[in-house]
């Protein structure tokens, strides 16, 4: 049992036996204490004193008093009005410590949760993915991560879409600007080649609604009547009609973006279990389509297109499918969504994708439920802010995205010619050196995007998340490879970090204290990043940690300790090493073992 919950425990006991009130452990909460007060735990008692009659300083003094002689971890009390603060001595501070040093699997679950699916990264295949995509990616990752850390069982899904008007785009532009050029011919890589022609239509596109417009016609009517939307429409329809030569046109240039794609995904260091491609789904969302026309769900226009009449909840009609028999976003994701379902019977489907989408998933949700389907209420949209640069909001269609690769690559050099400025790695071989600057630069990018919470739009400054000092990830890994280098001469010095060979009653420093507490809240700060969807929670808990790791170091002279508080700092390291890993971990992040 945890310190925290024996203390609940003791204080729920205490409510029964001293007042005759029945409280429940769960709804038992426990505070920090400020720091200005002694003491570890605070609890409140001002909602106890109108049904009491009491004053809180009162039932605070005598609830003290319970504690403290009826738990043993309980040393002291002080109370401040409402305030109950509980000192805890020291030896259950070491004894809360061996428990987690004796729990390999401390913070994770062992609980068999429910069965979820996190759709992420779903990249469109006209072309590469750029820095947006890198924070839908690692949040994507990263969530996945916790929410298996946490018990869930959870299945990572990559929707590629790969057909649609934005696909037939490029497609065009290749046929009428390409001269049949390959990613080997251009020395470059298929997503890329792909996205130079999607920016090449973007252009001739533009022209020639500038002409039409100079010509008289409005500039709305221009942009539908351009020849290049005609054919690129035209393209659509001889998609889904099978046509041979767009069809073998299409598989060519998505076979080149997907080479593309999986070596950024190796770089990055995220992986899937499981692809669905639109280009399959959307038949499966013209099924349903069909089924709310029979449900009277949805409705025909004139024009035969199909729509969803949702201005009953708040929302606008939505077309569902157009007239020309063409699907849209929304009938794919249908689609996808009855087979996600069906495959894994999920009982949540968390969708990673920008908050510019907030009414499609809102939409979807409704129109799913009003079809009656089993899984609409788990379909979770985990909604997120888009990334600027100092350079202002990027656009892929225009070229002035900022390439996931680039950026990447950018970062390896800049880890690298950083590391060399410190000079520590004479001793590394070349291989281990580029490992250390590739795993320096994606944790920089990494802990740079996720410690900020998801929701929030955010400003992605490349020279900060680098720096090795300050809540970044190189300052954590720096840390945690501190700490391996005190691990290894301790090693040497013939000393076992996983010993517990030391008594409850040696003493220990405040700071020692503190990161034991913070050690023993890590099981539950995954649980409330799971809950919350938020792996920026669990990057504040590691920099909490390495911070506070830091004091400690600074503070305490640990090879001067000897004995069994020497056995004691050895093990407290080691710990504090093997969380932050873990956290890092979940993160997606590396940490190094030397720097």
């Amino acid at each position: 049992m945890s310190l925290e919950l024996a203390i609940k425990e003791g204080i729920v006991l205490g409510l029964k036996k001293l007042y005759d009130v029945d409280a429940e452990i769960e709804k038992t909460v426990l505070q920090p204490t400020k720091k200005e007060f002694a003491g570890k735990f605070t609890f409140v008692t001002f909602p106890y004193a109108g049904r009491l009659k009491k004053a809180p300083e009162a039932i605070g003094a005598e609830l003290g008093q319970f504690l403290q002689d009826t738990i043993s971890d309980v040393s002291g009390y002080n109370c401040l009005k409402g305030f109950l603060n509980l000192e805890i001595s020291d030896s259950s501070w070491v004894d809360t410590f061996k428990n987690i040093l004796a729990d390999p699997k401390f913070g994770f679950s062992t609980e068999t949760k429910e069965n979820v699916m996190v759709e992420y990264s779903s990249p469109n295949t006209n072309k590469p993915l750029h820095l947006g995509h890198l924070r839908n990616n690692f949040l994507g990752y990263s969530i996945s991560q916790i929410m298996r850390a946490d018990g869930y069982q959870v299945t990572m899904a990559n929707l590629i879409n790969d057909r649609g008007i934005h696909i037939c785009k490029s497609m065009l532009a290749y046929t009428k600007f390409g001269s049949s050029e390959t990613p080997e011919s251009a020395g470059i890589k298929g997503d890329h080649l792909a996205g130079k022609y999607y920016v090449e239509f973007d252009k001739a596109y533009k022209k020639e609604i500038a002409t039409l417009v100079a010509q008289g016609i409005e500039e709305e009517q221009a942009k539908k009547e351009a020849p290049l939307m005609l054919e690129t429409q035209e393209m659509l329809v001889k998609w889904e009609n099978n046509d041979p030569e767009v069809r073998a046109l299409w598989t060519k240039m998505n076979n080149w973006v997907y080479d593309g794609f999986n070596a950024t995904y190796k770089k990055i260091g995220v992986e899937f279990d499981q692809f669905y491609y639109e280009s399959d789904t959307y038949l499966l969302g013209k099924d349903i389509v069909e089924e709310g026309l029979e449900k009277k769900v949805f409705f025909k226009k004139d024009d035969n297109s199909v729509w969803a009449d949702l201005e009953n909840q708040g929302l606008d009609q939505k077309l569902v499918l157009r007239g020309d028999g063409t699907s849209v976003y929304i009938t794919q994701d249908m689609g996808t969504a009855d087979l996600k379902y069906k495959d894994y019977a999920v009982s949540k489907s968390i969708y990673v994708v920008g908050n510019e989408q907030d009414y499609h998933f809102d939409v979807l949700k409704k129109i799913l439920t009003k079809l009656e389907k089993p899984y609409a209420e788990g379909i979770y949209h985990m909604s997120y802010g888009m990334v600027d640069l100092p350079s202002g909001k990027m656009k892929s269609r225009e070229g002035t995205v900022v390439d996931a690769d680039d950026l990447v690559q950018e970062m390896i050099e800049t880890a690298t010619a950083r590391t060399k400025e410190l000079g520590k790695i004479d001793d590394f071989t070349e291989e281990e050196a580029n490992e250390l600057y590739r795993n320096l630069a994606l944790g920089a990018l990494k802990y740079f995007i996720l410690k900020v919470d998801p929701k929030k739009r955010m400003l992605f400054d490349p020279k900060e998340s680098i720096d090795f000092q300050g809540n970044t990830g190189p300052f954590i890994q720096y840390t945690h490879a501190r700490i391996c280098a005190i691990i290894r001469k301790a090693k040497e010095d013939g000393i076992d970090p996983s010993n517990t060979d030391f008594s409850s009653d040696i003493a220990l420093s405040e700071t020692e204290i503190e990161i034991i507490t913070i050690l023993s809240n890590f099981p539950k700060k995954v649980n409330e990043a799971a809950t919350k969807y938020s792996p920026a929670t669990l990057a504040a808990y590691v920099y909490e940690l390495a911070k506070t790791y830091n004091r400690f170091y600074a503070e305490t002279p640990i090879f001067k300790s000897e004995g069994e508080l020497l056995n004691f700092r050895v093990a407290f390291c080691a710990t504090v090493a093997r969380t932050i890993n873990e956290g890092m971990r979940l993160l997606g992040i590396v940490v190094p073992e030397r720097m």
